[in-house]
């Protein structure tokens, strides 16, 4: 069954004066929808590959799915991380284990935006549950699949790629990823949390 691109929980407009529209219309109508179309026409050669028997490219193959599915995974938790309502700090469960996890909320705030503006080059800021030790951790994923830990589930995802935000804020990540926060949608990151 191929992949679809999700709609944008929110109208295309909604988080200015965080994201511009035409920033958004980029960023979902024709980045996010590349990483679908590249998993798609990668999984299909792939299975080509499997029904010919024929494994000379299996690099490049599983290259290819890794990259575009990883994607396409972290945009679509993105857009559901922020919200035109958003903002504040979490609360609930969440809320407590960032407090065990990172002393507080002012520490995991500082710690999450150091690791991701220092991303080199393309990539994300992670959130992310790790399961075999309980607890919270940030990480960065350079592009869309390095440098991860296996088995963490991601729980906020903030994209540093230059499209998402160059429109708005041109070469300054770093304002880019303090205004997010403005618009941080702590209700979906808790209850993405809680699944986890």
């Amino acid at each position: 069954m191929p992949h679809e691109l999700p709609d944008l929980p929110f109208e295309y407009d909604a988080l200015q004066p965080f994201l511009g529209e035409q920033t958004l219309q980029l960023h979902h109508g024709r980045h996010h929808r590349g990483y679908v179309d590249g998993l798609n026409q990668a999984e299909e050669e792939l299975e080509g590959a499997r029904r010919d028997d024929d494994f000379s490219r299996i690099r490049a193959l599983c290259d290819a799915v890794a990259f575009n599915y990883s994607g396409h995974l972290f945009h679509s938790i993105f857009w559901t991380c922020m919200s035109p309502d958003g903002g504040g700090e979490p609360s609930g469960a969440l809320a407590e284990q960032i407090s065990k996890d990172f002393e507080d909320f002012p520490t995991f705030r500082e710690q999450f935006l150091a690791a991701t503006n220092a991303v080199q080059g393309s990539g994300w800021g992670v959130l992310g549950w790790q399961p075999l030790d309980h607890k919270l951790e940030i990480v960065q994923a350079e592009k869309h699949q390095d440098l991860a830990q296996w088995g963490i589930v991601p729980v906020m995802v903030l994209d540093v790629w230059e499209h998402a935000y160059y429109l708005d804020y041109q070469n300054e990540r770093s304002r880019f990823t303090e205004a997010f926060f403005d618009v941080i949608n702590w209700e979906a990151i808790g209850e993405r949390f809680e699944q986890a």
